[in-house]
């Protein structure tokens, strides 16, 4: 039986299509109090339906969502992973320990560059911003509460480090996605960031330098000292219980894969539970799954400390499963393709290049509810206009990195977005009007490219030669 050939949608299906998905996933999330997964699973038969409109058979739409989740997998992996070690390393004393230390050692007038700085690094070392925000993240987040920064602010430092480590890092999964999906080595690929990766990251120092001498006159030691001595009766606090953090930064550093180091982590935190705390085996056991419960008294402690497991991050997954999905039925009916058409003629420079990939890279995180959902399908939208007017793809690679990474933790029903509120225990939209890092670096990337500097051009490539084109590159790079 011949089928006819699905058409693309109209600019006004789309509109009214994903219209209805963010009504939905705004009202669900700020109205009434309904979990933004029952939105994502609403927003699949919308677009189903409009697949079926086109001339799609839904047997080859369900293939396309299973095969968008399938490219997505691994994050869910490594999330549960950082889940165990977030509840072991806060039952096993190590996450206290780095609270506490830093409450010492960290001057207030400073701590916002600390903060931003430690971060930075830990995500380099580890190639994951989740497991920096788990780890050095969670920690600053209570340094920053007893020092009384208010805790959006403190937030938005830890994820304008971790962000920029990941963004750095060879390491990183989001690194991989975007130069592979752009056709791009990885190192080429850091390279093209890393200009404007450190001018962005020197501006944001100094705001956050400036901002943070606001509340060095400020702090109440009596209560600094009151967390610390808060600590000491609840935990056995030993510069021993650095030990596991150095493993596994380690580990991670050597490019050992993230899954197996951060499960081996989670393992040194049961043995640090049992053999530093004195807690029992099976109750240290069991916050590789469930979070550790912990009644200090004292408020903030409880909240920063009270979170962690596998199960915790069971939201967060049915997000990412959801979203791509989404991203995959986005794809095969081609909704984000008809926004590209319609920057396509608007398209004739390098600063509108990067002003488009961005947006369509922002668009992914918004429609499609998951990082990977936005670094796979951007290159694919925009990959043509930029061989078209004769730039290398490292400028793509780039430029989708920082559109779609650096926005994901904004968007308060993506994936980056559920698990940094989650983690962190701050709302999407408190946070991000301080992640810093990623408006400068949006900023400087679309004013620079305007300006023609960091910019590579090479020879223009007709239309009909992309594809011929596009799939050596890609059988080189994997090879």
């Amino acid at each position: 039986m011949k089928h006819n050939k699905p058409k693309l949608p109209s600019l006004m299906q789309v509109i009214i299509s994903l219209g209805l998905f963010l009504l939905l996933a705004f009202s669900f999330t700020a109205e009434l109090d309904l979990p933004i997964q029952l939105a994502l699973y609403i927003g699949w038969f919308i677009i189903i339906g409009l697949g079926i409109y086109l001339g799609h058979q839904y047997k080859d739409l369900e293939k396309a969502a299973l095969n968008g989740i399938s490219n997505g997998l691994g994050a869910v992996l490594i999330l549960l992973a950082v889940g165990a070690l977030v509840g072991t390393w806060i039952s096993g004393g190590i996450v206290p320990t780095i609270i506490y230390y830093g409450l010492k050692a960290i001057h207030p007038s400073i701590f916002l560059l600390a903060t931003m700085i430690i971060c930075s690094l830990t995500a380099l070392a580890t190639g994951t911003s989740w497991g920096a925000a788990g780890t050095a993240g969670i920690a600053m987040m209570g340094i920053g509460h007893g020092l009384g920064v208010p805790a959006p602010v403190t937030a938005g430092a830890v994820l304008s480090g971790c962000y920029f480590g990941d963004k750095m890092s060879p390491l990183s999964d989001s690194v991989i996605l975007a130069s592979s999906m752009s056709n791009v080595e990885v190192m080429e690929h850091i390279k093209g960031m890393l200009p404007i990766a450190l001018i962005s990251y020197i501006i944001t120092g100094i705001m956050f330098t400036a901002f943070g001498l606001h509340y060095a006159g400020q702090v109440d030691m009596s209560q600094v000292q009151g967390v610390i001595d808060s600590m000491e009766v609840q935990f056995n606090i030993t510069p021993l219980s650095f030990i596991p953090v150095i493993i596994v930064l380690g580990l991670l550093a050597m490019r050992m894969p993230s899954f197996p180091v951060i499960s081996f982590g989670s393992l040194l935190g049961v043995v640090w539970a049992v053999m530093v705390q004195d807690i029992d085996f099976l109750q240290a056991f069991n916050t590789a799954w469930a979070p550790y419960n912990i009644d200090s008294g004292v408020g903030f402690i409880d909240s920063i400390l009270n979170r962690g497991g596998m199960s915790s991050m069971l939201g967060s997954v049915a997000v990412i499963v959801f979203g791509l999905g989404f991203g995959g039925l986005l794809d095969k009916v081609g909704l984000l393709e008809t926004i590209a058409k319609l920057f396509e003629n608007r398209v004739k420079s390098a600063g509108s290049l990067a002003s488009s990939t961005i947006a369509t890279a922002f668009m992914g995180n918004v429609f499609g509810s998951a990082m990977y959902v936005s670094l796979i399908l951007t290159p694919k939208i925009c990959a043509k206009n930029y061989d078209r007017l004769g730039y290398k793809r490292k400028n793509l690679s780039r430029n989708a990195e920082f559109g779609g990474t650096l926005t994901s933790g904004m968007v308060p029903w993506s994936d980056n977005g559920i698990y940094m509120a989650s983690i962190l225990g701050v709302a999407t939209l408190s946070y991000a009007p301080f992640m810093w890092l990623s408006f400068v670096c949006i900023i400087v990337t679309i004013v620079t490219s305007y300006m023609g500097w960091f910019v590579d051009k090479c020879d223009p490539i007709e239309p009909n030669t992309q594809e011929q084109t596009a799939e050596p590159e890609l059988k080189q790079q994997t090879a």
